[in-house]
C-alpha cells in the first residue's frame, strides 16, 4: 500500500512539473512579446518626427535600470533593433520548444498528442514558390 502511494506522488509531482514547465514557458513568451510590442513602439515613437526642445532633436531619453540617459537618436535605434531581434529569438526558441514540452506532458498524462499542433506557417519564401 505504501510503495502504491509514493508512486502516485511522485506521478503527481512528475506531472506537475512537466505543466509548471509548459506554463512558464508560455508566461515567459507572452512577456518577452509585451517586451518586444513596447520596443515597436518606442521605434515608431524615435522615427516620428516630433517637435523636441531646441538642442535636442538629435537625441532621446532613454531609461536604463531605473535612470534616464541622454543617448543620440541612432545608438538608440541601434540598441531597440538589436533587442528586437534577441527578442524575436528567444520568442522563436521558446515557441519551437512548447510543442515537444505539451507532447510530453500529454504523454504522461496518458493522453493522446495534439493533431496538428506541429503546423508550421508557410514562411515567404515558400509563398513565392506556390504563385503561378
Amino acid at each position: 500500500m505504501a510503495r502504491s502511494v509514493d508512486f502516485v506522488l511522485n506521478y503527481l509531482q512528475e506531472l506537475e512539473e512537466l505543466a509548471e514547465d509548459v506554463l512558464t514557458d508560455k508566461q515567459t513568451i507572452v512577456d518577452l512579446n509585451k517586451r518586444y510590442n513596447a520596443n515597436r513602439m518606442a521605434l515608431t515613437a524615435i522615427n516620428k518626427k516630433v517637435t523636441a526642445p531646441p538642442g535636442s532633436a538629435d537625441k532621446a531619453w532613454v531609461n536604463f535600470g531605473g535612470m534616464f540617459i541622454k543617448v543620440s537618436k541612432e545608438s538608440t535605434k541601434a540598441m531597440l533593433a538589436e533587442d528586437q531581434k534577441e527578442l524575436e529569438n528567444n520568442i522563436k526558441d521558446l515557441r519551437t520548444k512548447l510543442p515537444a514540452k505539451v507532447n510530453k506532458l500529454r504523454d504522461a498524462e496518458g493522453k493522446e498528442e495534439l493533431k496538428g499542433f506541429n503546423l508550421a506557417p508557410i514562411d515567404a519564401a515558400d509563398m513565392k514558390k506556390l504563385k503561378i
